[in-house]
């Protein structure tokens, strides 16, 4: 791992950086849409779309709030502000100050719906992804996540921004039209993505079966930018196992490679504070280690290709079975993009790219600005 990989190591007590700008148009993208959708022509275009990208990026303003830690930042992200309930309840204050922002107090109900709507898809959405998104806030605190989504799709964000843009600049009723084009196509297209899941869970679990690998848990999600190639994981007693899967690869056999997940370092330290943190929040996806300064690292498996992930944190020289330890430190890596990208291009319609962690020549993780 250390041979591999450059850790930009920095600590932050502030705010952990937890989203990519893709995300944020993605969630505008469909706060426009769903509110276009929803006014119609009662409204002027430009209003609704502008009120929907508000409305649609909302709840992420939670990601400004420091925690006090890294970790805590990551856990806490998704939480209050996603809650079912009480986006719901928030939409009727903001509802009636659209509409008096818009100048149509008459029709406060409708600009109610529409903002109720564009609120609560938010978090509907997050779901979709690996990260964890705890809806039934403030009832329970559970991270829902689907992971049937790369944060980052084009052909789900594109789709919305064309249809908006549709909307605001052709007239009458055609560009309402397309943007519910765009719409019902976005929302298909999630459902392709769980039913391209399911095939790809079957396809991994059924080769983990006929290649004797014992797994206790197994995790199936997008590799970035598209639901063509796959990333599966498998936790099992002593080690996990990683592979990835293209619906282009046809009948070739699945390839497993295996990694250590610190089975007895996490049995020492498994009344830290952190590692019991990042277990509940991974849904047990953790890796724990030592790394060569006798820090104690933990590594959440779920985001990330194989050696580099996002959420890696240092935790000093934590004392085994004290619970004593410092505040987490995150560790910000990424594959090296000059190879990766090539790699991750050839490995969607060739298995005999195998994986990235024996790329010849990567660099590992380089620094994240």
């Amino acid at each position: 791992m250390g041979r591999r990989c450059k850790n930009a190591a920095q600590h932050q007590r502030g705010l952990t950086r937890l989203h990519t700008p893709m995300d944020s148009i993605s969630q505008a993208a469909l706060g426009s849409a769903v509110v276009l959708a929803t006014l119609g022509r009662r409204t002027a275009a430009w209003k609704a779309a502008l009120w929907g990208a508000f409305a649609g990026t909302l709840p992420d303003l939670d990601a400004f709030i420091d925690h006090g830690d890294p970790l805590l930042n990551m856990v806490r992200h998704r939480a209050e502000s996603h809650g079912l309930v009480l986006l719901g309840l928030f939409s009727a204050p903001l509802g009636w100050l659209a509409a008096r922002l818009a100048g149509q107090p008459d029709l406060w109900r409708r600009w109610w719906l529409a903002t109720a709507l564009a609120l609560l898809t938010h978090p509907l959405l997050d779901t979709f992804t690996v990260y964890g998104t705890q809806l039934l806030q403030p009832f329970s605190n559970h991270p829902f996540a689907i992971g049937s989504m790369f944060i980052i799709d084009p052909l789900y964000t594109l789709p919305l921004l064309l249809g908006v843009a549709a909307a605001l600049c052709m007239r009458e009723d055609h560009g309402l039209h397309w943007n519910g084009v765009a719409l019902a196509f976005s929302t298909l297209y999630l459902g392709w993505s769980l039913l391209a899941q399911l095939h790809v869970r079957s396809v991994v679990e059924a080769s983990l079966h006929e290649q004797g690998i014992a797994a206790q848990q197994v995790l199936v999600t997008p590799a970035p930018f598209s639901t063509v190639l796959w990333r599966a994981v498998a936790m099992g007693p002593e080690k996990y196992h990683e592979a990835y899967y293209s619906l282009l690869d046809g009948g070739h056999p699945v390839q497993w490679i295996a990694h250590p997940r610190g089975t007895d370092v996490l049995e020492q330290h498994s009344g830290n504070p952190h590692v019991q943190r990042l277990g509940w929040f991974s849904h047990g996806f953790m890796r724990v280690g030592m790394n060569s300064s006798g820090h104690l690292t933990i590594t959440d498996l779920r985001m990330g290709l194989e050696p580099c992930y996002t959420f890696h944190f240092d935790l000093g020289q934590a004392q085994p079975n004290t619970g004593i330890t410092t505040s987490p430190t995150q560790l910000w890596q990424r594959p090296d993009l000059s190879l990766s990208l090539g790699w991750w291009w050839q490995r969607l319609a060739d298995p005999a790219a195998g994986h990235l962690s024996a790329l010849p020549g990567i660099q590992g993780c380089a620094a994240q600005p």
